[in-house]
């Protein structure tokens, strides 16, 4: 992890730019960088272009307890195959009955499908067994989605997992080192609050905006 600089990023361009420098030992290695989408997007593309490797996207969606669609108890994560990801803190109360995720599961895979569609053309994930996968998003306030994306990433067998991110809240960044081979934030101010107040231009990242990087990527 970097010590903090003492600014906030100019924007989600800059931010990546930033990465990148940081992360030039890649240069020359078989290497995947995975955007989470949409704010990682605009992250991810400078340094895939850095290092010349194919830009994808890992989608993670959420399965919400059974009433409580708020409250996690998995996760799918994206990928050849999908991973599901389940939480192993759920309440009794709120503990799936049987046939629950049998149906939610297909369901949440369908929507995966409909947005890969939608931002590459149904092309399908990028493999990353043997190969490094670095992982981008935008900022990491509480690390639920970004565990269940490092976990379901770790069961297709990357030869290295690469956490790469501009800004984290430190008490959420610090158990993700458990999954990630590397862990490169380039702040964890103390007073974190929210991604967005790390920025200065910190709009929404439209659908728009996730095809034309992922084309500019090649």
């Amino acid at each position: 992890m970097a010590s903090p600089p003492g600014s906030v990023f100019s924007d989600r361009t800059q931010a990546g730019a930033l990465l990148a420098d940081r992360l030039t030992a890649y240069q020359g290695r078989d290497c995947v960088v995975l955007a989470l989408p949409r704010g990682g997007v605009p992250v991810a593309l400078p340094v895939a272009r850095m290092l010349g490797a194919p830009l994808d996207l890992l989608f993670v969606r959420k399965i919400g307890a059974p009433g409580q669609p708020e409250f996690a108890i998995g996760a799918v994560v994206d990928g050849d195959p999908p991973q599901v990801v389940m939480n192993k803190d759920v309440p009794p109360r709120l503990a799936a009955p049987g046939g629950y995720l049998e149906t939610e599961i297909p369901r949440l895979l369908e929507e995966v499908d409909r947005r890969r569609q939608l931002y590459g053309g149904g092309r399908q994930p990028v493999p990353v067994a043997g190969k490094v996968a670095i992982v981008v998003d935008d900022g990491i306030a509480t690390g639920a989605t970004m565990r269940a994306a490092l976990l379901g990433l770790a069961r297709q067998n990357p030869a290295r997992i690469v956490l790469a991110v501009p800004v984290a809240a430190p008490e959420a960044l610090e158990p993700l080192g458990d999954i990630a081979h590397e862990v490169i934030c380039l702040r964890v101010p103390g007073d974190f609050r929210a991604v967005g107040l790390h920025y200065r231009d910190f709009p929404q990242v439209s659908d728009a905006e996730v095809v034309a990087a992922l084309r500019d990527a090649g």
